[in-house]
């Protein structure tokens, strides 16, 4: 039988891809990742009010998952994991990233260095949020290690998060734009002289703070972090959407005579929340449910894009988002006020930041023009496995232990699934094996205190059957012991290897 599905699994990625030593014939791979998209913020979901009609026609042609997950419920980890195929609990330093050294080491296996061995073209363009550097940044020169030095051919980045300094694109390890007669200069301890703050001076603020931004103020934004110079660089807020569409468009047309691998990094919706005048009022949500209007419409001018460059039929496009949903995670948006009757977790407990399903159970879509059959999958599959996944699919030959190879699925939503899962929040780890879930006992709150989402954490283990429960109301701990002891013993053995 395994025979069987290696031989079968050969013939069609043969048939989809045709002859793997003609360069010209491998398939484009890009990988769409949205930044805080919840599992019921798209539409063909059918689980939220939003309506994304341009993801809606690719997961409506492609395969939608309904239990695909991201490997954390924060971005930095997620990050770290789909470009390495490793967990990264593993890694002491894949947290979030504020102003930090590079997270992946540059001798690690990553994602753009197996395309590359495939011949590809690979570039970033978008949010990194994986550090920069070996130690203290110096934006006046090149700034490396970043991105290139792990496998990608060109970078355009920003180097962590819309709401962190500094507010600059990198572009190939340069800041874009930088004025050498205006130096830039960084800090996330303490302000530089004469520098207005968010906390000082309300008055300058066009977005108010809620919690934790309260520092330099860009564009009428405060942000974490302090920053001073470099005027000429400053991004504008209200234009990234586009600067980062046209950036991938550019890199599409300039590329498309040879195979390439476009990890397409979205802000979206991440905070600040900042659509452009043409999304603003939208969605009648306030500006996170226009920001995702607005990566919808952009997703489609991608789309659009491969289209009239005759690319999609030999193009691999596949979407998801980093981690959950969040409201309030800074700013008073009115995203909380106006959310209405829309539900961003759907009917999943949770939320970004979370061990519940909704940190993790993200949209997950694959499409593949003309050949992929329209389907709905709910077979387990993780971000972690699209590193061996790929590989598998562009013939390449590097694979990480903790990937699995998920090829057919991936293309056709059949075959093998994952069977067990680690999932990871804010440093705290839980297991998802077939249709449960365990979660070990961790002190601190429940309830985060500012993004007020359930964060699964209890004095208790906690057990929850999915099949019947998967809103993870009833804790089945007292009720399936043999259950408990089963998966605390799968749990303690892969987090121990």
């Amino acid at each position: 039988m395994i025979k069987l599905n290696l031989k079968f699994i050969s013939c069609l990625l043969i048939l989809l891809f045709s002859s793997c030593s003609d360069e010209n014939k491998k398939p484009n791979v890009i990988i769409i990742y949205a930044d805080d998209l919840g599992f019921g913020d798209v539409s063909a979901y059918n689980q939220g009010t939003l309506n994304t009609p341009n993801i809606d026609r690719i997961a409506n042609k492609g395969i939608k998952f309904t239990n695909g997950h991201s490997s954390s419920a924060t971005c930095s980890p997620s990050r770290y994991a789909l470009l390495t195929g490793s967990y990264p609990w593993r890694n002491s330093k894949a947290k979030i990233s504020t102003g930090a050294s590079m997270i992946i080491d540059v001798n690690q296996k990553t994602l753009p260095k197996m395309f590359k061995e495939s011949n590809y073209s690979t570039a970033i363009i978008g949010k990194w949020h994986l550090g920069l550097g070996d130690g203290q940044i110096n934006y006046n020169s090149k700034i490396s290690p970043g991105p290139n030095e792990v496998g990608f051919d060109y970078s355009y980045i920003m180097p962590d998060t819309q709401d962190r300094v500094p507010t600059v694109y990198i572009e190939d390890g340069y800041v874009k734009n930088l004025d050498k007669n205006d130096p830039l200069y960084v800090s996330f301890k303490e302000n530089f002289d004469n520098q207005p703050t968010g906390d000082k001076n309300p008055e300058m603020l066009s977005m108010k703070w809620h919690h934790g931004h309260f520092n330099s103020i860009i564009n009428g934004i405060s942000r974490i972090g302090f920053m001073k110079g470099g005027k000429k660089a400053h991004w504008s807020d209200i234009d990234m959407a586009d600067h980062f569409l046209n950036q991938a468009k550019s890199y599409i047309t300039k590329n498309k005579k040879n195979p390439f691998f476009l990890f397409y990094s979205m802000q979206q919706p991440h905070v600040p929340r900042t659509p452009h005048p043409r999304f603003k009022g939208k969605s009648g949500m306030g500006p996170r449910g226009d920001v995702i209007i607005e990566a919808d419409w952009c997703i489609g001018e991608l789309y659009k894009t491969l289209d009239n460059e005759n690319l999609l039929e030999n193009t691999l496009i596949i979407i998801s988002s980093d981690n959950g949903p969040v409201l309030n995670d800074g700013y008073y948006d009115d995203a909380v006020e106006k959310i209405g009757n829309h539900t961003p977790s759907g009917i999943l407990r949770g939320g970004k930041y979370s061990l519940f399903e909704a940190g993790t159970k993200v949209p997950f879509i694959s499409y593949w023009k003309g050949i992929t059959p329209s389907k709905v999958s709910n077979k387990l599959i993780s971000q972690i496995d699209l590193f061996n996944s790929l590989s598998t699919i562009v013939n390449g030959r590097i694979k990480t232990n903790d990937s699995k190879d998920l090829s057919q699925l991936l293309l056709n939503g059949d075959g093998k699934q994952r069977e067990k899962l680690i999932l990871e929040a804010s440093g705290k780890t839980a297991l998802k094996y077939k249709n449960w879930v365990f979660i070990p006992p961790y002190k601190g709150k429940a309830v985060s205190t500012y993004t007020n989402i359930e964060l699964g954490r209890s004095s208790s283990h906690q057990l929850y059957n999915l099949k019947t429960d998967p809103s993870q109301r009833k804790n089945l701990i007292d009720q399936e012991k043999e259950k408990f002891i089963e998966l605390q013993k799968i749990y303690n053995k892969i987090i121990s290897n």
